[in-house]
């Protein structure tokens, strides 16, 4: 997770991404403004002429609304800015735009913005959007250790949070609870006891832990965990690099790992481990608790972590008092989102998923059905959806963006426009917020469902060029 934004502090904290919210008065827009120089000390001795260094792009702050003087783009305008980008061979034959204006709610460009497409993890502003609708801003979600049915026995408890770290959690992952610290309680309660047994007890979810549409190398290759309400590292088996993609091979159960490395960390390795469930009235020897919803959701959006992703979309099916499994997450996705999506001004079936990450390739979205859901997080709904807009990415400087917008077409719009991807095979999506460069605050999405085999990379690139042309753009 290191790696630092434009105030010098640690990329990736939640507390400081939503302070810098706070701060600024709102979150609901993006300033307007070319990148500027970030001035270099030392020099170098040579006899040859020595080019200007490529100024560094400054990552925008936020600001409480559009500047009152901000002109409107056209439709007009907005086409011909977006024309040569939407030629792009590498975003294949069908490319869906939605831009709206976030003062008025108003579309500005659609074309094919009510076509049902493939969200990919895009659909992961949708599950952000109905969980701060649907869940206590506050609530954090607690890991247990009580009391077993026999002497010698414990038992490990999930109460859904994929956060609980272990020896695989990343450098500077800032406020998750700690196997270790659990652990140490346990021993402290037990006060010499032996440990016999460590039964673990991950009922709270239901059905399969595998989504409908998934491809099952999604486990092997790291790009989420078996959804269990028990898990530490997300079930990873290794230390993921800290500028690398944030995956590695999961534990085919991670629950039963988790038991394992309490046994461990209880100076009990020997200890049978099963499944088991708490029994009732259990002493509590220990507890966790994972960050806030709201910083859940931030990190969620950030990194693009489907594993949190699916916890939180259970928890919205629990707060329901729906099951917590896929067909229980879905259904509370999907009427959660039916309010917000009616009062944006879009129906209520623009977005219908199956699981609350965007891996699916169940999922059907509305590209218009997203814009307007991020216009609300601009609008009338900003105070309890701002971890949204805190969360995306920022072009150029952090999460799934970190690497993209740093050279080429799309540099321009680096620090300006916050966005979440969306990657899956013959899909590539960019969705976000950008202020226009007369500076008005635009909400787009803009997904390539066709893209052609071996063309992902350069899809990436022509989006992030679109991106820029709007970021640039007067378009009137």
């Amino acid at each position: 997770m290191a790696g630092r934004n434009e105030g010098g502090q640690l990329r990736g904290g939640w507390t400081a991404r939503r302070t810098a919210v706070v701060a600024a008065g709102a979150a609901v827009a993006l300033v307007a403004g070319a990148a500027v120089a970030v001035q270099r000390h030392g020099g170098v001795a040579s006899v040859l002429p020595v080019a200007s260094p490529t100024p560094e792009p400054t990552r925008s702050p936020l600001l409480p609304a559009d500047p009152a003087d901000a002109a409107r783009p056209t439709a007009a305008g907005l086409a011909r800015a977006l024309a040569a980008g939407l030629r792009d061979p590498a975003l294949g034959p069908h490319v869906a735009v939605s831009v709206v204006d976030t003062s008025t709610g108003a579309p500005l460009l659609e074309t094919g913005a009510r076509a049902v497409v493939l969200p990919a993890s895009t659909a992961k502003i949708a599950t952000a959007v109905a969980v701060l609708t649907g869940l206590p801003p506050d609530r954090r979600l607690t890991t247990r250790v009580v009391t077993g049915p026999g002497p010698g026995d414990v038992v490990l408890v999930g109460g859904g949070d994929p956060t609980l770290s272990g020896p695989f959690t990343r450098p500077g992952y800032p406020g998750a609870a700690r196997l270790a610290d659990l652990a140490a309680a346990v021993r402290t309660a037990l006060a010499g006891k032996a440990v016999r047994r460590v039964l673990v007890d991950d009922s709270l979810y239901t059905g399969p832990q595998l989504g409908p549409g998934w491809r099952p190398e999604y486990v092997t290759s790291g790009d989420v965990s078996p959804v269990q309400a028990l898990m530490v590292d997300e079930g990873r088996t290794s230390l993921t690099p800290v500028d690398g993609p944030f995956r590695a091979p999961r534990r085919p159960d991670p629950a039963l790992a988790a038991g394992h490395d309490l046994a461990v960390l209880l100076g009990a390795p020997r200890a049978a481990v099963l499944r088991g469930p708490a029994p009732p009235g259990g002493a509590t020897l220990g507890q966790v608790a994972s960050p806030t919803i709201v910083e859940l959701v931030e990190q969620m959006l950030t990194r693009s972590d489907n594993d949190l992703a699916e916890a939180l979309a259970r928890q919205l099916a629990l707060a329901r008092g729906l099951p917590a499994s896929f067909t229980g997450a879905a259904a509370a996705l999907r009427a959660v989102l039916a309010d917000v999506l009616v009062r944006a001004g879009a129906t209520p079936q623009a977005v219908q998923l199956a699981d609350g990450s965007g891996l699916s390739r169940l999922d059907r979205v509305q590209p218009g059905g997203l814009t307007r859901l991020l216009s609300a997080i601009a609008g009338a709904d900003r105070n309890r959806l701002f971890p949204v807009l805190s969360g995306l990415p920022v072009a150029g400087f952090d999460g799934t963006l970190s690497h993209r917008f740093r050279r080429g077409p799309g540099r321009p719009a680096a620090g300006v426009v916050r966005a979440k991807t969306g990657t899956l095979n013959g899909v590539s999506a960019l969705a976000g917020l950008v202020r226009t460069r007369d500076g008005r605050l635009l909400a787009f999405d803009l997904t390539a469902d066709a893209v052609p085999l071996g063309a992902t990379l350069a899809s990436q690139t022509a989006l992030d060029r679109l991106a820029a042309a709007l970021a640039g753009c007067g378009c009137r």
